[in-house]
């Protein structure tokens, strides 16, 4: 790639010049949509996220309340060996979505709500209140999924706002501004050189003429 030291003041290196400005203007007004874009996505998100953490402190409060009314009717042995009994652990898969061109997070709950069956405590050997702590933790747990998710996307579409930031300003700041001065540069340098050459060729027309004269 040709540097500014290597553009010559000729016609050619003012096309050189007019390209990249050309580029660097588009760049910076497509970079400058996906900005607005992001944003708007951003606040979006945060609202979701906001929402999506108060509804998980309150089923943390709510298991919580359950778990202490499972220990008082069943003891809290009763309720251990209840919560050891379950085969499957909860976990969930990590996938992502395309945002204006951003990688968010996508997390799937699997084998977080359980039947019955898949507790393995058995129906017979518990009271109903396990079941109801059990609902309570498992809800818990989607809610700890979900805000997970949002919360780490609102902070990539931060890190990439402020990346994209970074190179709106470089190109209206620095990049065009340069590019700028190095047009109006070239084609003072080559109105100067046209200056020139017509002078000198207005010289030897009258040096001809004398010379004619004589």
């Amino acid at each position: 790639m040709t540097t500014a030291d290597d553009i010559k003041p000729t016609r050619s290196g003012l096309l050189i010049v007019r390209r990249r400005m050309t580029l660097a203007k588009r760049i910076h007004r497509l970079l400058s949509m996906k900005l607005d874009g992001m944003m708007l996505e951003l606040v979006k998100l945060v609202d979701r996220a906001a929402l999506q953490r108060e509804k998980l402190e309150e089923r943390y409060a709510g298991a919580r309340e359950m778990a202490a009314i499972a220990a008082m009717m069943e003891g809290g042995t009763g309720v251990l060996l209840a919560a050891l009994s379950v085969e499957t652990i909860p976990t969930y898969t990590t996938g992502h979505k395309n945002v204006f061109g951003v990688r968010l997070p996508d997390l799937e709950p699997v084998m977080v709500k359980k039947t019955l069956d898949q507790r393995g405590y058995g129906i017979l050997g518990t009271s109903p209140v396990i079941d109801d702590a059990a609902d309570a933790y498992e809800d818990l747990l989607e809610a700890i999924i979900a805000s997970a998710e949002l919360e780490g996307g609102v902070r990539r579409l931060l890190d990439d706002i402020e990346r994209t930031r970074r190179r709106v300003n470089a190109l209206e700041f620095k990049v065009i501004p340069e590019l700028t001065e190095m047009y109006r540069f070239i084609e003072y340098q080559r109105d100067e050189m046209e200056r020139q050459e017509w002078t000198r060729l207005r010289r030897i027309k009258k040096i001809k003429a004398k010379r004619e004269i004589r």
